[in-house]
């Protein structure tokens, strides 16, 4: 094969390949035409087999040439593929609507559970404390006799626990990571610790398994008012600031003095009665009980090494669901884990 011969086969491809762009009518048969003339096997790889039978002065001119032609190839055909894209473009334009009204995507939403320990955190954060978490497979010594809970307690029986041997247990509440962080810190320490609880009982109220939130303050000087003030607080942001707190003598093992916190009806705004009938929440009370708190007993305090004649501290636990039926309206707790769709749907 001579020079001449060979290049005027590679000016011919260029020929060759306008014609087939211009019968090609869509994208698909654009790449056959790439395919057909560019690819290992195409019509420009059957021309360069040529290029070793020329003589090799020659082949260097030869070489230039072929890089030349395929250069032009390409770019002939990126410039057809661009057309094309541009013509499916502008189609796709004649069919859209401006006006019409544009399609909202799903969205998710929290679980209320979720809301409200995020909320309670959000305000207990604000105020200085710090977010704790802990194991809820607990041992006997943290979930109870560090909480001065000793193992002939009645206490215990009105945890109603669920062991899983002698000395493990679901954990009933989430007070050991109170014994826990005080353990691992010196005071100052101011603390809430959300998370699961587990306990055998299970109606319209109680779930064997929910959420608490416990918090507790420890420092030099910490009185009960600090704890009044506190709680009050948090209620006004959690309820409203025309939300009335009363605060009632009760009992718990790790704190003394103890109380338990009530707040006026959020359904019936403290009267009593909705629309003349009994308030199915306080049941013309006037009042529902929220939380319980206390002082935190000089024998906790040992237990932790702390010194009790120095330190003093208030602790809390309240109960997340509580917090959630009261706040959404919700009359049964079940409906919390039930999954329900159209009932999350609402917290969007």
């Amino acid at each position: 094969m001579s020079l001449t011969t060979f290049l005027a086969e590679l000016d011919g491809l260029i020929q060759e390949l306008e014609k087939d762009l211009d019968k090609a009518s869509s994208i698909s048969q654009l790449e056959e035409v790439r395919i057909r003339y560019l690819s290992r096997k195409g019509r420009l790889a059957e021309v360069m087999k040529g290029l070793p039978k020329l003589a090799p002065e020659e082949r260097p001119e030869a070489g230039r040439k072929a890089n030349e032609i395929k250069e032009k190839l390409s770019s002939l055909w990126e410039a057809k593929k661009r057309f094309f894209e541009q013509k499916e473009k502008e189609e796709r334009l004649r069919d859209f609507d401006p006006t019409l009204p544009g399609r909202i995507p799903p969205v998710g939403t929290l679980h209320p559970i979720t809301l409200v320990i995020e909320e309670v955190s959000a305000i207990f954060t604000s105020l200085g404390f710090e977010v704790v978490l802990g194991p809820e497979v607990e041992t006997d010594f943290y979930n109870f006799e560090a909480l001065n809970i000793p193992p002939e307690h009645p206490a215990r029986d009105m945890q109603d626990s669920l062991y899983i041997t002698d000395k493990t247990l679901l954990r009933t509440h989430t007070s050991p990571l109170q014994v826990r962080t005080m353990l691992a810190k010196k005071p100052p320490v101011a603390a809430i610790a959300p998370g699961k609880v587990y306990r055998r009982d299970s109606d319209l109220t109680h779930s064997p398994m929910f959420h608490q939130i416990e918090g507790f303050l420890v420092d030099k000087k910490v009185t009960m008012a600090d704890l009044r003030g506190t709680l009050t607080l948090f209620l006004h942001r959690v309820f409203g600031s025309e939300t009335r707190v009363r605060f009632r003598p009760s009992f718990f093992p790790f704190t003394e003095p103890s109380a338990e916190v009530d707040i006026s009806c959020v359904m019936c705004g403290g009267k009593g009665k909705v629309a003349g009938k009994t308030c199915r929440v306080c049941k013309e009370t006037g009042w529902v009980e929220i939380l319980g708190c206390g002082m935190i007993d000089p024998a906790v305090f040992k237990m932790v090494n702390y010194d009790p004649e120095e330190y003093s501290g208030f602790a809390f636990g309240l109960g997340v669901e509580r917090i959630a039926m009261l706040k959404y309206s919700i009359g049964d707790l079940r409906i919390f884990f039930d999954n329900n769709l159209r009932f999350l749907k609402q917290f969007v």
